[in-house]
């Protein structure tokens, strides 16, 4: 019988079983509970919900580079296996720096899920152009199914009040992680999407931006008023679309960005 090329790593399985103690955690003690009319924070309750969406966060950003590249090892490209990125080791994804401690902190700052991992395809192993498109749709793509299952989840399974603030503020990141990717922006899933049908210096002009478009991007969130909440709002419709409580999204916001309310 032939060994499957998909081996989750160690680091994997850990950071699940941290995301797992987040949610009991907040599971047994709200984040945030009304007492008299007021909030009041518990901090182990706090404890629970920041281990609950960074966990969530990185195990996401895991499962969107792994989407990328087992949909590219299927499409022809092999090499993904050699490099490790069907292990599901977020060690293989990412920087150390740019990639995975700096999203962290923007995410924890500014509630804004960037863009994290990285995955090198080698796109002309690739069988045609609609798979070298689907490559680069299947990590946004699992963003938007995780924020789906997360948000049916809440929806369906009674739990406790602390577990479903974290879990819908962690199903709304993942919805605003598809919105943020899916725009057709040089160095983005989006842009990579329609890239294989641009005609030959649409896609030099991509190749130039790539570096920098990101951070454009990231600039025109940070300092246009407005423009994240337009972002926000897509976001919000989408979620509130399959279910979603932008109240339980709200209060679980609040409890895992604790320094600001």
């Amino acid at each position: 019988m032939q060994r499957s090329v998909v081996r989750p790593s160690l680091l994997f399985y850990a950071i699940l079983l941290a995301t797992i103690a987040g949610g009991v955690l907040t599971a047994f003690v709200a984040p945030w509970t009304a007492t008299t009319g007021m909030l009041e924070r518990d901090a182990l309750g706090t404890l629970g919900i920041v281990v609950l969406v960074l966990g969530g966060w990185a195990l996401s950003l895991t499962l969107h580079e792994f989407g990328h590249a087992i949909v590219a090892y299927k499409g022809g490209d092999h090499e993904v296996a050699h490099k490790g990125y069907l292990t599901m080791d977020i060690r293989r994804y990412t920087d150390p720096v740019m990639s995975l401690v700096l999203p962290l902190i923007i995410l924890a700052i500014g509630g804004i899920p960037l863009p994290g991992g990285a995955v090198w395809i080698n796109r002309w192993a690739l069988r045609n152009r609609s798979v070298a498109s689907w490559v680069s749709l299947a990590g946004p793509l699992s963003n938007l199914a995780i924020g789906v299952v997360l948000t049916v989840v809440v929806v369906f399974i009674d739990m406790p009040i602390g577990l479903a603030m974290g879990l819908s503020y962690l199903a709304s990141l993942q919805i605003l992680a598809f919105v943020i990717n899916i725009l057709p922006v040089p160095g983005l899933d989006g842009f990579g999407a329609i890239e294989p049908y641009l005609s030959p210096q649409a896609r030099e002009f991509g190749a130039k931006a790539r570096p920098w478009a990101p951070l454009v991007l990231f600039a025109l969130i940070i300092g246009l008023p407005g423009f994240a909440d337009v972002l926000w709002d897509f976001t919000d419709f989408i979620f509130g679309a399959v279910g979603g409580d932008e109240v339980l999204s709200d209060f679980g916001q609040m409890g895992f960005m604790f320094w600001r309310y």
